[in-house]
């Protein structure tokens, strides 16, 4: 009987999220320079943060940057952001990151995510994806820094390296598997 009393509960939880959020992304929903100052301003950050950041962007065919990425969950979670693909220095698309969850998890955060494209064949399939997810469309490497926060780009082969920084909030995990990507019209 509580089993029942459970499920109907978390259905209800989970269907009221839905229905709330629903108006959410109306509410997020940024102009092209809004989303380009914003991209501006995380790389800014990134370049600061990360030793070495300035050299990995250089050796890049293209980089998605998706700044202050709001991301809460109890026990439902959900994660969404946009942001804009880069080439050569300049913005070429639009996209949001969005990913749902189920499973023990508490808290909010905001986040910068930022995805290095180091292959142009991962890049151009990227580009012609509707709804591509990290993980199933493409592997992601998520990048761990280290304490002195360099990195090393000559011992990268992967053609996909992702970063999770600028972390404000209390939120367990630093990941982007899962998460789908959607190019937006600005």
């Amino acid at each position: 009987m509580k089993t029942k009393f459970t499920i109907k509960m978390t259905l209800t939880v989970f269907m009221l999220v839905i229905i709330l959020s629903l108006p959410l992304h109306t509410a997020l929903a940024a102009t092209a320079k809004e989303i380009n100052v914003s991209v501006e301003v995380a790389l800014e950050r990134f370049a600061k943060e990360v030793k070495g950041a300035n050299e990995f962007l250089k050796a890049a065919k293209g980089i998605l940057v998706i700044p202050n990425v709001l991301q809460a969950g109890l026990i439902i979670g959900g994660e969404y952001g946009e942001g804009a693909l880069r080439i050569g220095g300049q913005t070429v698309d639009y996209y949001n990151i969005t990913t749902a969850s189920l499973g023990y998890q508490i808290g909010a955060q905001r986040k910068d995510v930022v995805l290095v494209f180091m292959d142009e064949a991962a890049l151009k399939k990227f580009r012609n994806s509707d709804n591509w997810q990290a993980g199933v469309d493409g592997t992601v490497t998520v990048m761990e820094y280290g304490a002195e926060g360099s990195i090393d780009t000559t011992k990268f082969k992967q053609p996909i390296v992702g970063f999770v920084f600028g972390q404000k909030g209390l939120m367990a995990g630093a990941t982007i598997q899962g998460s789908k990507f959607t190019k937006l019209k600005k």
